[in-house]
């Protein structure tokens, strides 16, 4: 009955401790997890060893029970030594093979970030790049005359004539900036030619600015004046030549 108690105990010690090691092993290394499930299997033995088995022999005759269930109970709780041994040693054996797995891994997620890291700043560093892109193309500078700025306030109305000269008028959409509508109110305000806008001063161009309805500040910022100085002249402009081949209107 002695024996047979005692490899029941230790085999329901044994199956306690392969459960702990199970249920420890996803959060624990291999080998914490092998060690705690050892000392488990250790303490449940002796526990089942002194509560179970000791009271069986306790029961059996006197003569061939006294004296020896004490050695009984005594050595299997020294038997568990050399069983945890064996299972530490393993334990510590596939430990570093663990640890060399886990350096392996991280060293490749390593490389991995660093063969990564240079296709990520690839688009940082062509950002960067940008900005020295050629800008839109300057205008070139020239000896043209500058355009008068426009003055602050109404300005003054230049001069206009009743109608045109003998020689008819300009054709004013030569003037970039000088459609069909605008050369029909320029003309009712009283400018037919090149020369007249070409004379036009600051203050008169401020003036023809805030009056052109639904085309305010066309004068300054399409440079008029220059344009209207270069065509009174004879001259031809880029946009002139582009009107007279009809490319434009």
């Amino acid at each position: 009955m002695g024996t047979n108690c005692k490899t029941i105990c230790w085999a329901i010690a044994a199956i306690v401790g392969l459960l702990a090691y199970l249920l420890m092993r996803p959060g624990l290394a291999i080998f914490w997890a092998l060690v705690l499930a050892v000392v488990i299997a250790a303490v449940v033995g002796y526990a089942l060893l002194t509560l179970v088995c000791k009271d069986s022999e306790a029961s059996a005759p006197a003569s061939s029970g006294a004296p020896q269930s004490e050695d009984a109970v005594s050595a299997p709780a020294a038997a568990p030594a050399p069983v945890a041994a064996p299972s530490a040693g393993a334990a510590m054996a596939a430990e570093p093979e663990q640890a060399g797995a886990d350096e392996t891994d991280a060293e490749a997620e390593v490389e991995a970030e660093a063969a990564e890291t240079p296709a990520a700043d690839a688009p940082a560093n062509t950002g960067a790049v940008t900005p020295a892109e050629p800008a839109a193309d300057p205008v070139p500078a020239s000896a043209e005359p500058a355009a008068p700025v426009a003055a602050e306030g109404e300005g003054v109305k230049p001069k206009g004539l009743d109608a045109p000269r003998d020689s008819g008028a300009d054709d004013l959409k030569r003037i970039k900036g000088v459609g069909p509508k605008l050369e029909v109110m320029l003309n009712e305000m009283g400018y037919y030619h090149f020369d007249q806008i070409a004379a036009w001063s600051a203050d008169e161009v401020a003036w023809v600015d805030q009056n052109l309805k639904g085309f305010k500040g066309r004068v300054s910022r399409d440079s008029w004046v220059d344009q209207a100085s270069k065509l009174a002249t004879g001259e031809e402009t880029e946009f002139s030549k582009r009107v007279d081949k009809g490319d434009v209107y």
